[in-house]
């Protein structure tokens, strides 16, 4: 999948920077609070517009499989009756098939300059970057180059296609009860932090302060080491949540989608909202 950069995204950018300067002036007027939610907004805001595009093509990659199964099967129908199939593409390339058409026009038109069908179904499946695509288009070149029965390939592949694409829903559908509940489970750890963080340690950092109270000799050095461990502490539950975050959405992907990639938006979306309820609570890490 390849996105480019565009210049729409400076318009995120600019807006982010603008966030980002907001920011620095209320920090100037001692503002402290809002200093790292705001730095998180912005950065959100910076790079919003690019996963915007990122899930449209990912939903756009969707539609070029189901309507490429439909131009297989269509294809297939019309090699049985004794259609070739570069003839076959010139009739079915005035048909409609949504994201695809702008690549089976290419495709009619490269045949049409006298470009081979091997190099045209190659160009073809390139420029989709389906990976689906560029699969199913290598079997029928090779069975068109072994002299195989071309039909019964495509009749193979759009079986063989439909049958993967049952098996991801299926697999999808069940798995969807998990990824609620990773979701849960990891806001019910955020919710832990901060009781820990709010609550609890200030609560045993007082018991503490005044059984400690009784030993003045001893009472600075014990309440230096209290506020140096109570900061390392923050830091560490900080960076437990983003661990925590991360491999729990690598997780969620693998077992939803399958791909790893995509599990990396999932940690991508744990840690962002984790690092914004984090800061926003507390008014920092």
């Amino acid at each position: 999948m390849r996105i480019k950069f565009k210049k729409i995204y400076l318009i995120g950018i600019f807006f982010g920077i603008i966030t980002l300067l907001i920011d620095g002036y209320l920090f100037y007027l001692g503002y402290v609070r809002w200093l790292f939610p705001l730095i998180i907004v912005a950065i959100n805001i910076g790079w919003i517009q690019f996963w915007i595009d990122f899930y449209k093509e990912l939903k756009r990659q969707k539609d070029i499989e189901e309507k490429f199964l439909e131009f297989t099967r269509n294809i297939s129908e019309m090699v049985r009756s004794g259609i070739s199939i570069p003839k076959a593409i010139d009739q079915l390339a005035n048909k409609d098939y949504g994201a695809l058409n702008e690549y089976i026009q290419k495709l009619k038109n490269q045949l049409e300059w006298g470009i081979t069908l091997h190099k045209g179904l190659s160009n073809f499946a390139n420029g989709t970057n389906n990976k689906v695509i560029m699969r199913s288009i290598s079997i029928v070149i090779e069975a068109n180059k072994s002299g195989g029965n071309t039909e019964k390939v495509l009749e193979k592949i759009v079986a063989s296609v439909l049958q993967v694409k049952k098996m991801k829903e299926e697999q999808k559908s069940s798995t969807y009860s998990q990824i609620v509940q990773g979701y849960i489970v990891y806001f019910v750890f955020i919710a832990i932090m901060l009781i820990l963080q709010l609550w609890l340690f200030p609560q045993i950092t007082e018991v503490g302060s005044g059984i400690q109270s009784g030993l003045s000799f001893m009472s600075s050095s014990l309440q230096g080491e209290s506020d140096s461990g109570q900061f390392d502490l923050n830091k560490i539950f900080f960076s437990l949540l983003i661990i925590q975050g991360f491999f729990a959405g690598i997780m969620i992907g693998k077992f939803s989608e399958g791909s790893i990639k995509k599990g990396l938006l999932h940690s991508l979306i744990l840690i962002t909202l984790a690092a914004l309820i984090i800061t926003t609570v507390k008014g920092g890490i």
